[in-house]
């Protein structure tokens, strides 16, 4: 059984337990055993492996780490703000998550699921400090796309004007586009006739570069 201390909140003066708030908090098992299992399944070791690994019902696996997601979301949405990176690198992967959370997929099927990896995981992560700017789970959508870079400029300094970097899914200039345009105003061609129609331009600190891989039998032959 984990072993939590009380501590003494310095404000209302009154006792709590350590692992409140945490993803420790009311679990009969030890701190290290659910830290050694989301650390094995960060490695890339399947649910039912991991699972068969430590002993533990693969249930219960998937359901700590639903819960680490949720606390790393929160932790890293209260602590990430006005960051200065030089550069965005964004990605999608598979993973199935969200729809354990809210109870539309069984936890059976999801773990069945989560080996064909139907779903994306979004992430946006700056290649120099590896500092986790966002990650999201969703469609591979524009909606999506929108969501995650709104996500990541919220996140950035004012004045932070970071070269972002995708691969050839498109949506991405859009979203890019939706969060850091202007609507310019094209000059008279003729003395005569209607005004230029205002088009939406991209600002001039924006920078963004596509690199599309050629992949050949599960190999990297091409950038």
């Amino acid at each position: 059984m984990s072993e939590a201390l009380l501590r003494l909140c310095v404000v209302c003066r009154r006792y709590f337990l350590e692992t409140l708030g945490t993803l420790f908090h009311g679990k009969r098992t030890s701190a290290e055993l659910m830290v050694r299992v989301i650390a094995c399944l960060a490695e890339g070791l399947g649910i039912r492996g991991t699972a068969r690994v430590f002993e533990v019902d693969p249930n219960t696996v998937l359901q700590w780490l639903v819960e680490a997601t949720d606390q790393l979301r929160a932790f890293s949405q209260h602590v990430r703000h006005d960051v200065r990176v030089r550069q965005v690198q964004l990605d999608e992967l598979f993973a199935l998550l969200r729809a354990v959370k809210n109870g539309k997929v069984s936890e059976t099927e999801a773990i069945e699921r989560l080996e064909r990896s139907p779903h994306w995981v979004w992430v946006a992560i700056d290649p120099e400090s590896k500092l986790l700017l966002t990650i999201d789970v969703g469609e591979r959508t524009l909606a999506m796309a929108q969501r995650v870079v709104h996500h990541i400029v919220q996140s950035l300094a004012p004045d932070c004007a970071p070269l972002f970097v995708t691969d050839g899914f498109r949506e991405y200039l859009t979203a890019l586009l939706t969060h850091d345009g202007q609507w310019v105003h094209p000059p008279r061609r003729q003395a005569t006739g209607p005004a230029p129609k205002p088009r939406w331009m991209p600002r001039p600190q924006l920078l963004y570069a596509q690199v599309v891989k050629t992949v050949r039998r599960r190999r990297l032959v091409s950038t």
